[in-house]
């Protein structure tokens, strides 16, 4: 697979999450995962990197659906296309920012449910990049426990799941290096 492997932890029936230092755009998945703001406006880190490589028809989508429904609420997740992208969906999820209180638990919540959009369109293969731990300063410690313990909590909640693969994709840095140190523990 591609990037490099960091971690990989097995769960039954076949699934696994595996951590990697790679390129989220070029990941070899179904879909991947934004760090979403409730507005999906792709101002800047991932959201803006993805919105750049998937073209407008992503934006176009993402205005669309904020028209229809309203502000996404913290801990939704929601899908649209990829555009230009070579994946099947990108899905939008919308983590905590730091001070808004009980952020683990709205991070864990914001992850299962782009997990289960990712699970209801059937596909097999996930990746995600840090939600929460850039602008919105949620501390890496508090985000490197979400993120395990939602795969965790998807995957008992959902054994027979179409989502066998989720990866956690990040570049090198303090956030990986905290993510490392939890996963380790395990």
């Amino acid at each position: 697979m591609a990037g490099t492997l960091i971690k990989r932890i097995e769960f039954p029936v076949g699934r696994e999450l595996c951590v990697v230092i790679h390129n989220l755009l070029t990941e070899p998945v179904d879909c991947i995962v934004n760090a979403a703001n409730g507005m999906l406006a792709h101002g800047g880190g991932v959201a803006a990197a993805i919105a750049g490589a998937a073209g407008p028809r992503l934006v176009e989508e993402g205005n669309e659906l904020v028209r229809k429904r309203g502000v996404i609420s913290v801990g939704d997740a929601v899908v649209t296309t990829a555009g230009d992208l070579p994946f099947k969906g990108v899905i939008h999820a919308v983590g905590p920012r730091m001070g808004e209180g009980d952020e683990e638990n709205k991070l864990v919540k914001a992850l299962r449910a782009a997990f289960m959009r990712a699970h209801e369109k059937g596909w097999s293969s996930l990746s995600f990049p840090g939600i929460s731990s850039g602008i919105f300063a949620v501390p890496h410690q508090v985000c490197a426990r979400a993120y395990g313990r939602a795969v965790k909590e998807f995957f008992a909640e959902y054994p027979e799941s179409s989502l066998k693969t989720i990866r956690l994709c990040l570049f090198e840095g303090p956030l990986l290096d905290t993510v490392k140190d939890e996963f380790d523990r395990e």
